[in-house]
This record gives structure tokens, C-alpha cells and sequence, in this order.
């Protein structure tokens, strides 16, 4: 398990030095702003392709709010505050590693930056971890490709969402940790490390087991394979 988590790591990380490359890139490409009637054009059309009744709403000051879907694609544990009624600093924390595939929905507006989207969508969940350890992404297909591109904090993914339709096979949003070379441990608090200690200490215990069962099952084999061979007659 540590194994895995450990090449996954490896892969996010090169992932993200194909992202820094083109975030470079993408700085160079003109932003293409819509006027207020293209606007309400777009939400429109966006409104009338919806299936999942998750459609955008125009204000009449021009801001619209609308929905996106944020996949959860995290390779460390999340601390989670467990409280009761109202939340303390004081509340119980708790660590845990989040499924795979884990999709959550946030309820935005245009004016909404991808760092106030993050800073939501842990507050949403209880989620203790600084929101600068994390970052989002964008995910398109193109000819048949799939192009994965960190979002800067100063973009707003319902823009994005609006532009590109309501298809996710068109545009998807994921949830990465904020990684470009070594972890910043330094990031993490004396809880946080603690818990990730005790999960690499189950995690060791449990495959400890594993070899321990592994073993026992072959000397049981060998020496039932000794006793017929040492059988008389």
C-alpha cells in the first residue's frame, strides 16, 4: 500500500511539471472576456443542454451562480474536525484517506476565485488541512486527448464551466495536492504529522501480518511435506 501511494506521488509530481509547462504557456494566451448580453446568451444555451437540473442562474447586477463538480484525486490522508453542534479549534481531529473517485458538487457564483473554491470546499467537509496545500485543475479532452492543467488562484471556474458547457467530458474539475517537487512538511501541523504516523504504522503492522501469514502457511506446507517424506514404509 505504501509502495503504491508512494508511485502514485512520483506520478502527480511529473504530472505537475507537464502542468507548470503549460501554465507558462497558458499566461502567454489572451483571456477572452464576455460582454453582458453574450453572457446571458451562453447561460441560456448552458441551461437548455442541462440534464442533472444543475442549471445557472443571471442576477440582474450581472453576476450568475451555478454549480460545479470537484473530483477528489488526493494521495494523502485529509484531517477531518469530528464535532458536535459548533466547531472549535479545540474539536477532535481525525485522518483518513478519501475513496477513490470521490465527487463533490459546490454551489458558486462568477465571482468566485479558484482559491475561494478550494477554501469552500474544505470548509464544506470540515476539513482542518491548509487550502494552500491543495490546488485545482482543470481536465478537457481534445481529439481524443486528455489534458490535465493547474488552474492559477485568480481564475473562476464557473467562467470556465459556463464557456465550456454543462459536459464534463468536455471540462472536469480535480482536486490535487499542491505539490511541485518535495512535500513541504513544514506545511502540515504537529497533529497532522501525527496522524500520518500512525497510519504508516498501521499500514506497516498490517503488511507485517500479511508476511508473517505468508510464511506460516509455507512452513505448514513444508512440514507436511517433510512428514510424508519422512514417513516409515
Amino acid at each position: 500500500m505504501v509502495q503504491w501511494r508512494c508511485a502514485l506521488e512520483c506520478l502527480h509530481r511529473f504530472l505537475d511539471w507537464i502542468d507548470m509547462i503549460q501554465d507558462v504557456q497558458k499566461e502567454r494566451e489572451p483571456h477572452v472576456y464576455l460582454s453582458k448580453e453574450e453572457v446571458k446568451e451562453k447561460i441560456q444555451s448552458y441551461n437548455s443542454s442541462v440534464t442533472d437540473k444543475l442549471k445557472m442562474t443571471l442576477n440582474a447586477n450581472g453576476i450568475y451562480t451555478g454549480f460545479i463538480k470537484v473530483q477528489m484525486e488526493l494521495c494523502r490522508p485529509i484531517t477531518v474536525q469530528s464535532c458536535q453542534g459548533r466547531c472549535a479549534p479545540s474539536s477532535q481531529e481525525t485522518a483518513f484517506y478519501l475513496p477513490d473517485g470521490c465527487v463533490n458538487t459546490l454551489h458558486i457564483s462568477s465571482t468566485n476565485t479558484v482559491r475561494e473554491v478550494i477554501e469552500a470546499l474544505l470548509k464544506k467537509f470540515f476539513v482542518a488541512d491548509n487550502p494552500a496545500k491543495f490546488a485545482l485543475y482543470k481536465r478537457c479532452h481534445k481529439e481524443d486527448q486528455v489534458y490535465t492543467c493547474k488552474l492559477s488562484d485568480r481564475e473562476h471556474p464557473l467562467y470556465l464551466r459556463l464557456v465550456a458547457g454543462p459536459k464534463t467530458e468536455m471540462l472536469s474539475f480535480v482536486l490535487r495536492e499542491h505539490e511541485t517537487g518535495e512535500v513541504m512538511w513544514e506545511a502540515f501541523s504537529i497533529p497532522e504529522l501525527q496522524n500520518f504516523l500512525r497510519i504508516l504504522d498501521k499500514e506497516e503492522s498490517d503488511q507485517l501480518q500479511l508476511l508473517k501469514n505468508r510464511y506460516a502457511a509455507y512452513r505448514g506446507k513444508l512440514e507436511e511435506a517433510l512428514r510424508g517424506v519422512l514417513k516409515p514404509g
